[in-house]
């Protein structure tokens, strides 16, 4: 049975209606200013804080690669932008060779210590705990993989020397840095910050008030763990004095202790796995491999989309937002049944991205009428495993995306999850809390959740870096975004922009967000999508506005050179020449 081609939309053209919804998202968010690079560039570095990108970009001119790049990136990330990366949490590179055109992809995903157990999230009742109560304190914190990743990541691909990369972060801690006003919007606005001394001592001055936008803040003791990491390499974090003392503070959190020991960090190791990769129209789409949901869940949804012809419709319309919706129910019902760490779960990724599957699952969406919530597919053995219930996801994290003079790409999510984490601080960075990525409840019905807290498993992610090849094997573009199980709708709205709308990456990424978590709809409220939420619900949709603050970051290479793009909802900016 063919999959229904949905009606061409008669009121407005496409690129008219691009132009009014990207107006109307700049207008309702704060502009990054000087944003995106002219046209033309050669090599180009966008990230979510200008000194990042101008600390990457040094490395390309330099003579250095991608993955130099973003090394250097990621560590003035961690220092400005604390609340959302950093070394003591994890994230996931896609590497792209302009060479032969292969894609590496890199796992640095944090891990469940040894002495985790699958009911370590429940209460003395045998109930899952309160999401805060579970996140502030040890016992939140995996065994961080940053640096592991950063270091394989720069043994294959990097050109300049490991501790030059770190100079750039280690001055700005040094000498300091204006705190912006996102920054300082989140300091003062969390209610945990204060929980521990070291972190409340360092957002906060002497008087308790938070640390105003335009402060200059100092940060030494980072300053002194990034020359012992430049110096010594990432043993120099998982093993000796850092390692201490990162398990002292798990251990040792008042309220809520952690498992964490110092042979867990001994023995993590990030992976180099092989990345996720499937024909989209007359592109080549890649992503990450389980332990993220990204890779699979945004493959599925473009290939859910490839029988209907999006190109014909506005962006504005309810039709395209209809469309991509029930794609985006049907992937999050297989991704909530069956994603999780396939080093410990089997997950049927091949079934799951194989073309009849995807064509037999498009044949359920009508484009006259919603699915509701959608069923996850049908596996053999998987029919055993349990669904877990729906668990908040915090929209944190960063991206960095990157092509370098030579053509090479990086595409690199990183995240410590929550905002500020699990609000422990250790030698001037703050630690992951992404083991509450983990299901708090093991089982359902007395049937195992596939994401259930195990030793050494690495929580499920719905991290989605995304590298996009020309039918010839050439780099076409670089994405990524913030924003917990909605980045799967972000990145597959730019992608859609980019790829079938054919828009440049800074109108793609500012266009307004719209998500379906096999839920609700959500719709970002104050922008001109709120205008068909009406027609929305005629289809059977629940619709919700709120506030959806993205974080998209891209880099797209066209005829005439490297054109970047970052998120006006936040801080970015895409540097180039």
């Amino acid at each position: 049975m063919p999959v229904p081609q949905p009606p061409r939309p008669a009121l407005i053209r496409p690129f008219a209606a691009v132009l009014l919804l990207v107006a109307a998202a700049c207008a309702s968010a704060p502009t990054a200013g000087d944003a995106v690079a002219p046209a033309g560039a050669r090599q180009m570095v966008a990230a979510a804080n200008p000194l990042a990108a101008e600390a990457g970009l040094a490395m390309l001119r330099a003579g250095g690669s991608a993955v130099d790049a973003a090394i250097a990136a990621q560590m003035v990330l961690n220092l400005v932008e604390p609340q959302s990366s950093g070394i003591g949490g994890g994230g996931f590179l896609l590497h792209f060779a302009a060479e032969d055109g292969a894609i590496d992809a890199y796992d640095g995903r944090e891990t469940a210590p040894a002495a985790a157990t699958p009911d370590m999230f429940l209460d003395p009742k045998g109930e899952p705990m309160e999401f805060d109560d579970a996140v502030v304190g040890g016992l939140s914190v995996g065994v961080p993989g940053v640096l592991r990743l950063l270091e394989l990541a720069h043994r294959e691909h990097g050109r300049l020397p490991w501790a030059r990369l770190f100079e750039p972060a280690i001055d700005l801690a040094k000498r300091g840095f204006e705190v912006s006003a996102r920054l300082a919007k989140l300091i003062a606005e969390d209610e945990f910050l204060r929980t521990y001394p070291a972190a409340a001592a360092y957002f906060y001055d002497a008087d308790g008030a938070a640390r105003p936008a335009g402060a200059v803040l100092r940060n030494p003791d980072f300053a002194a763990t990034l020359r012992a990491v430049a110096a010594g390499g990432a043993d120099a974090f998982y093993r000796g004095p850092i390692a201490r003392d990162i398990v002292a503070a798990v251990r040792g959190a008042p309220g809520n202790p952690g498992r964490l020991a110092e042979s867990d960090l001994n023995e993590y190791r990030a992976k180099a796995r092989e990345a996720l990769c499937r024909p989209y129209r007359i592109w080549r789409v890649c992503g990450m491999p389980p332990p993220s949901s990204g890779g699979v869940a945004t493959l599925q949804i473009l290939g859910l989309l490839e029988g209907f012809d999006l190109a014909a419709l506005d962006p504005a319309s309810p039709e395209a937002v209809h469309l991509i919706a029930e794609a985006s129910r049907l992937a999050f019902a297989d991704r909530n049944r069956y994603l999780a760490d396939d080093d410990f779960v089997a997950v049927p990724v091949g079934e799951l991205l194989s073309a009849a599957y995807l064509r037999r699952r498009a044949e359920t969406i009508s484009p006259a009428r919603s699915l509701g919530v959608a069923e996850p597919g049908r596996f053999g053995d998987n029919l055993a495993r349990a669904t877990p219930p729906a668990a908040p996801e915090r929209p944190s994290t960063s991206h960095v995306s990157v092509v370098d003079g030579a053509g090479n790409a990086v595409s690199f999510t990183s995240s410590i999850e929550g905002a500020f984490g699990s609000r422990l601080m250790v030698r001037g960075f703050l630690l992951n809390n992404q083991l509450t990525d983990f299901a708090f409840r093991p089982e359902r019905n007395a049937v195992p959740v596939a994401n259930r807290v195990e030793p050494g498993k690495r929580p499920r992610s719905s991290m989605a870096p995304t590298l996009v090849l020309h039918g010839n094997g050439g780099l076409r573009l670089a994405v990524g975004s913030p924003g917990g199980a909605s980045i799967i709708g972000y990145v597959v709205k730019a992608l859609v922009a980019v790829l079938d709308w054919q828009l440049d990456p800074q109108a793609a990424v500012a266009l307004p967000n719209f998500v379906n978590r096999n839920g609700a709809t959500v719709l970002e409220a104050d922008t001109a999508l709120a205008a068909i939420a009406p027609a929305l619900k005629a289809l059977g949709h629940e619709v919700e506005l709120r506030e959806m603050t993205s974080g998209l970051i891209a880099v797209a290479a066209t005829p005439a050179g490297l054109v970047g793009g970052a998120d006006p909802r936040r801080e970015g900016v895409a540097l180039g020449e």
